[in-house]
This record gives C-alpha cells, sequence and structure tokens, in this order.
C-alpha cells in the first residue's frame, strides 16, 4: 500500500489550531545576515527567535510551549 501525503489544508488547519503567528520587521539588507546566523547557530530564524524570547523571558521549555492560564496584558 502507498503512504498517502498529509494535505496542505490539514497541516494548515493544525497550526491554525496550535500555533499563534508573529511577524518581524527589521532593516533592509539585514536578512540573509540573519538567516546566516540562525544558521550559524544550527537553528531555523523562527527556533533561534523562540530560543531567545523564551530566556528572556525566564522560562523552560515546557513553560514556553504552556499556553498561560492569564494574559498578564489583559489585566
Amino acid at each position: 500500500m502507498a503512504k498517502t501525503k498529509t494535505s496542505s489544508a490539514v497541516k494548515q488547519r493544525y497550526n491554525e489550531k496550535a500555533y499563534d503567528r508573529l511577524a518581524i520587521t527589521i532593516p533592509k539588507g539585514r536578512k540573509q545576515a540573519v538567516e546566516a546566523h540562525a544558521s550559524d547557530k544550527g537553528q531555523s530564524v523562527n527556533g533561534l527567535v523562540n530560543a531567545l524570547l523564551r530566556a528572556d523571558m525566564g522560562l523552560t521549555e515546557d513553560e514556553w510551549k504552556q499556553a498561560p492560564s492569564a494574559d498578564p496584558l489583559e489585566e
């Protein structure tokens, strides 16, 4: 029996349920340097940004992956 591929639509629905998206803006001409920096560290840009934010917020990997019970900015 041949393996079936998961459709892009199914993956997109999962990602929409499981993740929030952020877009970052950097100075023109810095994109390649940022990508190279992340690659030098063995990470994707997304992975590097997540690791930096998690560390700056003082969260463990498990805490980072858990949705907070309440948004402190909404209080």
